[in-house]
């Protein structure tokens, strides 16, 4: 299995703290959003990760470069972006017809059962069920959970499971096919090449596709939703039990970083703390500060600190 990762957006929303990276490299829980989302793929042991890169990609290259541990990894270029069907698009000269792919928005964190990938025979979409399916692109199924359809954003109920950007594409010869006819062709939805419409495609030529759930669905695409991430993701690296500090009250769950000097706060809950703070008389809840970041006798609540 290859494991396929766009990672090209620019994070207009969450400026300025993407103005000098990508979205996926920022902190979230003592690591960046793309680590998170790399380690729930390992138990898969893919031949290769793929990474379709675009807005400061050489600081995609530079934090590749320090992660051997995740074994083959390459860098695609996304140069002229036009929509996640483009992207797939670039990843796919690397991709063999006999080696299923699954692909990873890489801004969405999650918490799903992938082992189930490891002996599938069909191709599947994970999916999460939301309250407001005018708001998504949604898989309609049948009652064997068989896929018929997919419907971007419906305005009359057809289903309420929202198709979160985990894709597992066992028909990799059918997906070059159909994105290649998108292309050549010209056939774009709002301006861009749709991943959905080619695998809307598939679907009407006959290929098996079914729903897998997704039990939490984690959005970082907005301040207010990182820092709703930040908390939920603390509880898997909740380092607060091992730290003190002088005069210092931590509640958890909570990341400090490494050499972090903290003297006489109260920290905590949800706060994530980067590696070289210095923080002193300082309250902090619900909070993400970066590394090497310096605070004073201040009160910070709900907002990302940077430099």
């Amino acid at each position: 299995m290859k494991v396929v990762l766009p990672v090209a957006g620019n994070g207009l929303r969450l400026r300025p703290y993407t103005e000098d990276r990508p979205k996926c490299l920022l902190p979230l829980a003592g690591k960046t959003i793309i680590d998170w989302i790399v380690e729930d793929t390992v138990c898969l042991n893919p031949s290769e990760t793929i990474f379709i890169t675009g807005y400061k990609a050489e600081k995609m290259d530079d934090f590749l470069a320090a992660k051997p541990e995740w074994g083959k990894t390459r860098t695609v270029v996304q140069s002229n972006p036009q929509g996640l069907g483009e992207a797939i698009s670039l990843a796919l000269p690397y991709a063999n017809d006999d080696e299923p792919l699954l692909i990873i928005l890489g801004d969405t964190l999650f918490e799903a059962d992938l082992s189930i990938l490891t002996t599938a025979q069909e191709n599947i979409l994970y999916t999460f069920k939301v309250e407001d399916p005018k708001r998504f692109g949604v898989a309609v199924t049948d009652k064997d959970g068989r896929i018929e359809r997919l419907v971007e954003k419906p305005q009359e109920f057809v289903s309420d499971e929202a198709i979160v950007g985990i894709y597992y594409i066992k028909d990799v010869k059918a997906l070059k096919a159909c994105l290649k006819h998108l292309m050549d062709n010209d056939i774009r939805t709002k301006g861009e090449f749709q991943l959905t419409d080619a695998l809307e495609m598939m679907i009407e030529q006959g290929c098996r596709f079914r729903t897998a759930p997704v039990s939490k669905w984690l959005d970082c695409g907005l301040v207010e939703t990182l820092l709703e991430t930040n908390a939920h993701v603390l509880n898997r690296n909740d380092n607060s039990a091992e730290r003190s500090f002088p005069n210092t009250t931590i509640i958890g769950p909570c990341y400090i970083g490494k050499n972090a000097k903290i003297h006489g706060c109260k920290i905590g809950p949800n706060v994530s703390i980067g590696d070289d703070c210095e923080i002193s008389g300082c309250e902090i809840s619900d909070a993400i500060v970066w590394n090497g970041v310096k605070i004073a006798n201040g009160k910070i609540s709900n907002t990302v600190v940077h430099k």
